[in-house]
Protein backbone atom coordinates (compact mmCIF):
# COMPACT_ATOMS: atom_id res chain seq x y z
CA UNK A 1 0.00 0.00 0.00
CA UNK A 2 1.28 3.47 -0.95
CA UNK A 3 2.06 5.32 2.26
CA UNK A 4 2.23 8.93 1.03
CA UNK A 5 -0.74 10.14 -1.04
CA UNK A 6 -0.86 13.48 -2.88
CA UNK A 7 -4.11 15.21 -1.91
CA UNK A 8 -5.64 17.84 -4.22
CA UNK A 9 -8.07 20.53 -3.03
CA UNK A 10 -10.68 21.72 -5.53
CA UNK A 11 -13.64 24.05 -5.20
CA UNK A 12 -16.36 21.73 -6.55
CA UNK A 13 -14.53 19.75 -9.23
CA UNK A 14 -12.84 16.86 -7.38
CA UNK A 15 -14.92 14.09 -8.97
CA UNK A 16 -14.94 15.73 -12.40
CA UNK A 17 -11.16 16.24 -12.31
CA UNK A 18 -10.47 12.68 -11.12
CA UNK A 19 -12.60 11.27 -13.93
CA UNK A 20 -10.77 13.49 -16.44
CA UNK A 21 -7.37 12.30 -15.24
CA UNK A 22 -8.42 8.63 -15.25
CA UNK A 23 -9.60 8.99 -18.85
CA UNK A 24 -6.53 10.96 -19.97
CA UNK A 25 -3.98 8.60 -18.40
CA UNK A 26 -5.73 5.34 -19.38
CA UNK A 27 -3.88 2.03 -18.78
CA UNK A 28 -6.10 0.94 -15.89
CA UNK A 29 -6.31 4.43 -14.36
CA UNK A 30 -9.63 4.85 -12.56
CA UNK A 31 -11.65 6.50 -9.83
CA UNK A 32 -11.63 4.03 -6.94
CA UNK A 33 -13.96 5.63 -4.39
CA UNK A 34 -16.24 8.62 -3.83
CA UNK A 35 -17.54 9.50 -0.35
CA UNK A 36 -19.57 12.57 0.59
CA UNK A 37 -18.96 14.33 3.89
CA UNK A 38 -22.09 16.11 5.14
CA UNK A 39 -22.36 19.35 7.10
CA UNK A 40 -18.66 20.23 7.18
CA UNK A 41 -17.58 23.90 7.63
CA UNK A 42 -17.44 23.98 3.79
CA UNK A 43 -20.83 22.30 3.40
CA UNK A 44 -21.13 18.89 1.74
CA UNK A 45 -17.76 17.76 0.36
CA UNK A 46 -16.89 14.93 -2.00
CA UNK A 47 -13.75 12.95 -1.09
CA UNK A 48 -12.44 11.15 -4.17
CA UNK A 49 -9.75 8.47 -4.43
CA UNK A 50 -8.25 7.74 -7.84
CA UNK A 51 -5.39 5.79 -9.34
CA UNK A 52 -3.19 6.85 -12.27
CA UNK A 53 -0.91 4.15 -13.69
CA UNK A 54 -0.82 2.47 -10.27
CA UNK A 55 -0.12 5.70 -8.33
CA UNK A 56 -2.73 6.76 -5.76
CA UNK A 57 -4.17 10.25 -5.42
CA UNK A 58 -6.96 11.77 -3.34
CA UNK A 59 -9.02 14.90 -3.97
CA UNK A 60 -11.63 16.92 -2.12
CA UNK A 61 -14.31 19.38 -3.25
CA UNK A 62 -13.68 21.61 -0.26
CA UNK A 63 -14.81 25.00 -1.54
CA UNK A 64 -12.85 28.05 -2.79
CA UNK A 65 -10.53 28.36 0.22
CA UNK A 66 -7.33 27.27 -1.55
CA UNK A 67 -6.13 27.41 -5.15
CA UNK A 68 -3.64 24.97 -6.67
CA UNK A 69 -0.42 26.54 -8.01
CA UNK A 70 2.88 25.32 -9.55
CA UNK A 71 4.74 25.00 -6.22
CA UNK A 72 3.79 21.31 -6.28
CA UNK A 73 3.71 19.56 -9.65
CA UNK A 74 3.90 15.99 -10.89
CA UNK A 75 6.76 14.80 -13.07
CA UNK A 76 5.78 12.13 -15.60
CA UNK A 77 8.68 10.01 -16.83
CA UNK A 78 8.35 8.50 -20.30
CA UNK A 79 11.15 5.96 -20.61
CA UNK A 80 12.04 4.66 -24.12
CA UNK A 81 13.79 1.66 -22.58
CA UNK A 82 10.44 0.53 -21.12
CA UNK A 83 8.10 1.76 -23.85
CA UNK A 84 9.05 1.88 -27.53
CA UNK A 85 6.25 4.41 -28.04
CA UNK A 86 7.34 6.63 -25.14
CA UNK A 87 7.64 9.83 -27.18
CA UNK A 88 4.35 9.19 -28.98
CA UNK A 89 2.59 8.53 -25.66
CA UNK A 90 4.13 11.65 -24.12
CA UNK A 91 2.78 13.78 -26.97
CA UNK A 92 -0.67 12.16 -26.69
CA UNK A 93 -0.97 12.85 -22.95
CA UNK A 94 0.36 16.39 -23.42
CA UNK A 95 -2.44 17.03 -25.91
CA UNK A 96 -5.09 15.76 -23.46
CA UNK A 97 -3.74 17.74 -20.50
CA UNK A 98 -3.40 20.85 -22.69
CA UNK A 99 -7.15 20.94 -23.40
CA UNK A 100 -8.15 24.13 -21.62
CA UNK A 101 -4.75 24.29 -19.93
CA UNK A 102 -1.78 26.68 -19.98
CA UNK A 103 1.77 25.67 -21.01
CA UNK A 104 4.33 27.01 -18.53
CA UNK A 105 7.24 25.54 -20.53
CA UNK A 106 6.39 24.63 -24.14
CA UNK A 107 6.75 21.02 -25.26
CA UNK A 108 10.15 21.10 -26.96
CA UNK A 109 13.80 20.00 -26.81
CA UNK A 110 15.84 21.22 -23.83
CA UNK A 111 19.46 20.62 -22.72
CA UNK A 112 18.25 18.04 -20.15
CA UNK A 113 15.81 16.19 -22.43
CA UNK A 114 14.98 16.07 -26.13
CA UNK A 115 11.26 16.13 -25.24
CA UNK A 116 9.93 18.03 -22.23
CA UNK A 117 7.06 20.33 -21.34
CA UNK A 118 5.33 21.79 -18.26
CA UNK A 119 1.56 22.14 -18.48
CA UNK A 120 -0.95 23.58 -16.02
CA UNK A 121 -4.21 21.80 -16.83
CA UNK A 122 -7.73 23.25 -16.83
CA UNK A 123 -8.15 22.39 -13.13
CA UNK A 124 -4.90 24.13 -12.17
CA UNK A 125 -2.85 20.97 -11.52
CA UNK A 126 0.71 21.09 -12.89
CA UNK A 127 2.40 18.27 -14.81
CA UNK A 128 5.96 17.99 -16.13
CA UNK A 129 6.19 15.51 -19.02
CA UNK A 130 9.72 14.36 -19.84
CA UNK A 131 11.34 11.83 -22.13
CA UNK A 132 13.86 10.27 -19.79
CA UNK A 133 17.37 9.07 -20.58
CA UNK A 134 17.17 5.26 -20.99
CA UNK A 135 20.81 5.00 -19.85
CA UNK A 136 19.99 6.43 -16.44
CA UNK A 137 18.67 4.72 -13.32
CA UNK A 138 14.97 3.83 -13.80
CA UNK A 139 12.42 6.03 -12.11
CA UNK A 140 8.67 5.55 -11.56
CA UNK A 141 6.25 7.11 -13.99
CA UNK A 142 4.87 9.66 -11.46
CA UNK A 143 7.04 11.70 -9.08
CA UNK A 144 5.66 14.62 -7.02
CA UNK A 145 7.89 17.66 -7.44
CA UNK A 146 8.37 20.47 -4.89
CA UNK A 147 9.39 24.01 -5.88
CA UNK A 148 11.03 26.16 -3.21
CA UNK A 149 10.41 29.80 -4.07
CA UNK A 150 9.82 33.19 -2.46
CA UNK A 151 11.05 33.33 1.12
CA UNK A 152 12.17 29.67 1.02
CA UNK A 153 14.25 29.94 -2.17
CA UNK A 154 17.52 28.12 -1.47
CA UNK A 155 15.96 25.78 1.11
CA UNK A 156 15.42 22.75 -1.16
CA UNK A 157 18.65 21.00 -0.16
CA UNK A 158 18.01 21.53 3.55
CA UNK A 159 14.38 20.39 3.20
CA UNK A 160 15.36 17.17 1.43
CA UNK A 161 17.74 16.29 4.26
CA UNK A 162 14.97 17.05 6.77
CA UNK A 163 12.35 14.89 5.03
CA UNK A 164 14.79 12.01 4.59
CA UNK A 165 15.70 12.16 8.30
CA UNK A 166 12.03 12.17 9.37
CA UNK A 167 11.03 9.19 7.25
CA UNK A 168 14.30 7.30 7.72
CA UNK A 169 13.78 7.32 11.47
CA UNK A 170 10.04 6.67 11.40
CA UNK A 171 8.70 3.72 13.43
CA UNK A 172 7.32 2.25 10.18
CA UNK A 173 10.68 2.12 8.40
CA UNK A 174 12.53 -0.14 10.80
CA UNK A 175 12.60 -3.89 11.13
CA UNK A 176 14.59 -6.13 13.39
CA UNK A 177 17.13 -8.43 11.74
CA UNK A 178 19.52 -10.41 13.93
CA UNK A 179 18.67 -8.15 16.86
CA UNK A 180 19.52 -4.93 14.95
CA UNK A 181 17.16 -2.20 13.72
CA UNK A 182 17.40 -1.86 9.93
CA UNK A 183 16.25 1.46 8.46
CA UNK A 184 13.77 1.51 5.60
CA UNK A 185 14.00 3.32 2.30
CA UNK A 186 14.54 7.06 2.77
CA UNK A 187 17.48 8.48 0.87
CA UNK A 188 18.74 11.07 -1.56
CA UNK A 189 19.17 10.46 -5.25
CA UNK A 190 20.72 12.64 -7.95
CA UNK A 191 21.38 16.31 -7.20
CA UNK A 192 22.18 18.99 -9.78
CA UNK A 193 23.04 22.55 -8.69
CA UNK A 194 22.71 25.73 -10.69
CA UNK A 195 25.93 26.65 -12.52
CA UNK A 196 27.57 29.85 -11.33
CA UNK A 197 25.43 32.79 -12.40
CA UNK A 198 22.75 30.63 -14.03
CA UNK A 199 19.94 31.24 -11.53
CA UNK A 200 18.24 34.67 -11.75
CA UNK A 201 17.68 34.55 -8.00
CA UNK A 202 21.02 34.42 -6.13
CA UNK A 203 19.62 32.32 -3.27
CA UNK A 204 18.61 29.47 -5.61
CA UNK A 205 20.97 26.50 -5.28
CA UNK A 206 19.30 23.26 -6.34
CA UNK A 207 18.32 23.06 -10.02
CA UNK A 208 16.99 19.50 -9.65
CA UNK A 209 17.22 16.86 -6.93
CA UNK A 210 15.60 13.50 -6.20
CA UNK A 211 14.83 11.83 -2.89
CA UNK A 212 12.99 8.72 -1.73
CA UNK A 213 10.53 8.49 1.16
CA UNK A 214 8.82 5.18 1.98
CA UNK A 215 9.94 3.66 -1.35
CA UNK A 216 8.40 6.61 -3.25
CA UNK A 217 10.49 9.01 -5.35
CA UNK A 218 10.05 12.79 -5.14
CA UNK A 219 11.89 15.69 -6.76
CA UNK A 220 12.69 19.20 -5.54
CA UNK A 221 14.16 22.41 -6.89
CA UNK A 222 14.86 25.99 -5.91
CA UNK A 223 13.09 28.37 -8.23
CA UNK A 224 15.31 30.50 -10.43
CA UNK A 225 12.69 33.27 -10.20
CA UNK A 226 10.92 34.94 -7.29
CA UNK A 227 7.36 33.73 -7.93
CA UNK A 228 4.35 35.11 -6.09
CA UNK A 229 3.01 31.64 -5.21
CA UNK A 230 4.16 29.08 -2.66
CA UNK A 231 3.13 25.92 -0.83
CA UNK A 232 -0.44 25.86 0.44
CA UNK A 233 -3.16 23.50 1.62
CA UNK A 234 -4.31 23.18 -2.01
CA UNK A 235 -1.88 20.28 -2.43
CA UNK A 236 -0.89 18.34 0.65
CA UNK A 237 0.86 15.04 1.26
CA UNK A 238 -1.27 12.57 3.20
CA UNK A 239 0.65 10.03 5.30
CA UNK A 240 -1.15 6.78 6.14
CA UNK A 241 -0.19 5.69 9.64
CA UNK A 242 -0.60 2.16 10.96
CA UNK A 243 -1.22 3.16 14.60
CA UNK A 244 -1.31 6.03 17.09
CA UNK A 245 2.45 5.79 17.61
CA UNK A 246 3.04 6.71 13.98
CA UNK A 247 0.42 9.47 14.07
CA UNK A 248 2.19 10.99 17.08
CA UNK A 249 5.63 10.59 15.50
CA UNK A 250 4.87 12.29 12.17
CA UNK A 251 2.73 14.99 13.77
CA UNK A 252 5.45 15.89 16.25
CA UNK A 253 8.27 15.76 13.70
CA UNK A 254 6.60 17.66 10.87
CA UNK A 255 4.38 20.27 12.51
CA UNK A 256 5.99 23.69 12.79
CA UNK A 257 2.92 25.97 12.78
CA UNK A 258 0.68 25.04 15.75
CA UNK A 259 -2.14 27.35 14.63
CA UNK A 260 -2.32 25.48 11.29
CA UNK A 261 -3.04 22.13 12.97
CA UNK A 262 -6.59 20.99 12.32
CA UNK A 263 -8.25 17.63 11.60
CA UNK A 264 -4.87 15.94 11.09
CA UNK A 265 -3.60 18.71 8.78
CA UNK A 266 -0.36 20.51 9.60
CA UNK A 267 2.33 22.68 8.03
CA UNK A 268 6.04 22.00 8.25
CA UNK A 269 8.77 24.62 8.63
CA UNK A 270 8.89 25.17 4.86
CA UNK A 271 5.14 25.76 4.57
CA UNK A 272 4.38 22.39 2.93
CA UNK A 273 1.06 20.92 4.09
CA UNK A 274 0.72 17.34 5.33
CA UNK A 275 -2.18 15.24 6.54
CA UNK A 276 -1.32 12.65 9.19
CA UNK A 277 -4.10 10.07 9.26
CA UNK A 278 -4.64 6.46 10.34
CA UNK A 279 -4.75 3.98 7.46
CA UNK A 280 -7.92 2.58 9.06
CA UNK A 281 -9.66 5.75 7.86
CA UNK A 282 -9.55 4.32 4.32
CA UNK A 283 -11.87 1.46 5.20
CA UNK A 284 -14.05 3.65 7.38
CA UNK A 285 -14.60 6.17 4.59
CA UNK A 286 -15.12 3.49 1.96
CA UNK A 287 -17.80 1.71 4.00
CA UNK A 288 -20.52 3.72 2.28
CA UNK A 289 -22.40 3.97 5.59
CA UNK A 290 -23.35 7.65 5.81
CA UNK A 291 -24.25 7.46 9.50
CA UNK A 292 -20.85 6.02 10.42
CA UNK A 293 -19.05 8.58 8.23
CA UNK A 294 -21.06 11.38 9.84
CA UNK A 295 -20.07 10.18 13.32
CA UNK A 296 -16.41 10.07 12.30
CA UNK A 297 -16.61 13.63 10.97
CA UNK A 298 -18.25 14.93 14.15
CA UNK A 299 -15.46 13.33 16.20
CA UNK A 300 -12.73 14.50 13.84
CA UNK A 301 -13.66 18.18 13.37
CA UNK A 302 -12.60 19.38 16.87
CA UNK A 303 -9.28 17.50 16.72
CA UNK A 304 -5.88 18.87 15.84
CA UNK A 305 -3.77 15.70 15.93
CA UNK A 306 -6.01 12.72 15.21
CA UNK A 307 -6.88 10.28 17.99
CA UNK A 308 -7.37 6.84 16.45
CA UNK A 309 -9.14 5.34 19.48
CA UNK A 310 -11.78 8.08 19.51
CA UNK A 311 -12.32 7.80 15.75
CA UNK A 312 -12.81 4.03 16.00
CA UNK A 313 -15.35 4.45 18.80
CA UNK A 314 -17.24 7.04 16.74
CA UNK A 315 -17.26 4.71 13.75
CA UNK A 316 -18.61 1.87 15.88
CA UNK A 317 -21.18 4.12 17.53
CA UNK A 318 -19.77 3.69 21.03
Amino acid sequence: MQKIIPHLWFDKEAKEAAEFYASAFGSGSKVTNVATLRDTPSGDCDIVSFNLHGYEFMAISGGPLFKINPSVSFMLNFDPSKDKDAEKNLDALWKKLSDGGTPLMPLSAYPFSKRYGWIQDKYGVNWQLILTNPDGEPRPFIMPSLMFTGDITGKADEAIDFYVSVFKNSPSTHSIISGQAISGQARRGMTATYPEGAAPEKAAKIMFAEFMLEHQWFTAMDSGHMHTFGFSEAISLLVRCKDQKEIDYYSNKLSAVPEAEQCGWLKDKYGLSWQIVPKDMDEMMKSGDEEKIARIMQALLPMKKLDLAILKKAYEGK
